[in-house]
């Protein structure tokens, strides 16, 4: 049995269909998931939305019986001057859907892919922020809530630096949600990350990752990502020690899997799940052992 607290994204089998990957996490145990749409990555929520493709998502949904905590979707680099949100009908769909099958937030990406920003480090963080409190507003008319990837080591807000300028620039209402991968592998620590953005965070994803190697200059880039393509238990990140950090930093929120491995066939992905699932339910309850 997996903590409460614990989810599973569609990513983890993001190649079956919606419907098929949503039995497999049910099967599974697990009663809440993320559902993906990211180009390149998952199209569980087609990435040409329309209303057939809402309503097939909806009713797929809804004859898993499996609760929705979010939807991680990209609807344009948030750092790029040519990207129109106002004009924006996929950004409506994915809202109109977010509220149909009663997720909390979307998850949008913290820029465009890539490092280098578009104009300067600085403009191109106040238009994410700027974006970023725009699709909120829209979002709050639904009953639902915005969240951002802050860190991602391949977007623009790469490093636990620009991940906190960015912080900076975003209203409190904007969540920050944190992948355990992606902090080790920008080369920094989840138990730092942790601390450092306290009661911000609002989700939580889990996946390993290799440690990477920054950039020590002005640009605070970077150099060698880690992987964050393999199995949980074959990295190098600390999840006793970052779900310790944010238990101390008042964090109440839940976790998913995001298990976008390449270390394993297919066929392995139930059984890598569950022991994934396993791992963190002990770590989870380990915390709620040592605060009772």
């Amino acid at each position: 049995m997996f903590d409460s607290r614990l989810g599973c994204s569609t990513i983890s089998f993001r190649h079956l269909p919606l419907h098929s990957a949503l039995d497999v996490i049910r099967e599974l145990g697990f009663a809440e998931i993320d559902l993906g749409s990211l180009p390149g990555v998952c199209d569980h929520v087609p990435l040409d939305l329309d209303d057939r493709g809402a309503r097939e998502v909806v009713q797929a949904v809804q004859r898993s019986g499996l609760a929705v905590r979010s939807i991680n979707c990209d609807v344009g680099d948030l750092n790029n001057p040519a990207t129109d949100l106002d004009a924006s009908i996929h950004l409506e769909r994915l809202l109109e859907l977010a509220a149909q099958v009663g997720a909390q937030a979307l998850v949008l990406p913290n820029g465009a892919l890539g490092h280098e920003p578009i104009k300067s480090l600085d403009s191109d963080l106040d238009l994410v922020a700027a974006n970023l409190h725009s699709v909120s507003r829209r979002a709050h008319r639904y009953g639902v809530n915005v969240w951002t990837e802050s860190l991602h080591v391949f977007r623009l807000c790469c490093t636990t630096g620009r991940a906190a300028a960015l912080d900076e620039r975003i209203d409190p209402s904007i969540g920050i949600v944190m992948d355990f991968s992606h902090v080790v592998a920008s080369g920094s620590d989840a138990a730092h990350f942790a601390r450092s953005m306290g009661s911000r965070i609002s989700h939580v994803h889990i996946r390993d990752s290799n440690r990477g190697e920054v950039r020590l200059d002005e640009t605070d880039a970077v150099d060698k990502p880690g992987n964050i393509n393999i199995s949980v238990g074959r990295g190098e990140v600390d999840f006793r020690g970052g779900i310790d950090a944010l238990r101390s930093a008042g964090f109440t929120g839940h976790f998913a899997l995001e298990l976008e491995t390449r270390d394993i066939s297919n066929e392995q992905r139930p059984a890598a799940t569950a022991a994934a699932g396993d791992l963190i339910t002990e770590l989870l309850l380990d915390t709620h052992q040592e605060t009772s």
